[in-house]
């Protein structure tokens, strides 16, 4: 009974110390695009460098610009890594890595309206992104593909 109450009462400090110990989301550098007829997304990602990423994301219909974004992924003073997004340039919305390995991350805010959880993988040389409320609800999801970083 000792073993498992120890192992309840640590499962919380666990977690708090493989987020802080989260792998770099190097794989994620690159240029990168998905498009559905005139409808299209990118998104860019600098490599880890000085301790962040920087990151930002348009999207439209022909040439018309829909939606952009700045973002940037950080550690936090006590190590964790922390996605940050601007939409818009707006006030900056901090989502703390709660899972993450050689070619996957989520990060989580559970107090934002939408979205609560940010994931990105790697499927071969196509580059997931994923937004959805904490429990997976309301997905939205996209599979872009490596593009010239000149566009």
């Amino acid at each position: 009974m000792r073993t498992s109450l120890r192992a309840i009462a640590l499962a919380p400090m666990a977690a708090l110390l493989m987020a802080a110990a989260a792998p770099e989301p190097h794989w994620m550098a690159g240029a990168w695009e998905t498009a559905k007829g005139d409808r299209w997304t990118e998104e860019y990602w600098t490599g880890m460098r000085g301790g962040i990423m920087l990151g930002a994301g348009r999207c439209g219909k022909g040439d018309q610009l829909h939606d952009w974004e700045a973002t940037r992924i950080m550690r936090d003073a006590d190590g964790t890594l922390i996605f940050w997004a601007s939409p818009k340039g707006g006030p900056a919305v901090a989502f703390k890595a709660v899972s993450a390995s050689d070619d996957e991350i989520v990060f989580a805010n559970p107090a934002h309206d939408y979205p609560q959880r940010i994931r990105y993988w790697r499927t071969g040389t196509m580059l997931n992104a994923e937004i959805s409320l904490t429990d997976g609800s309301k997905a939205m999801r996209w599979t872009y593909r490596p593009i010239a970083p000149h566009k």
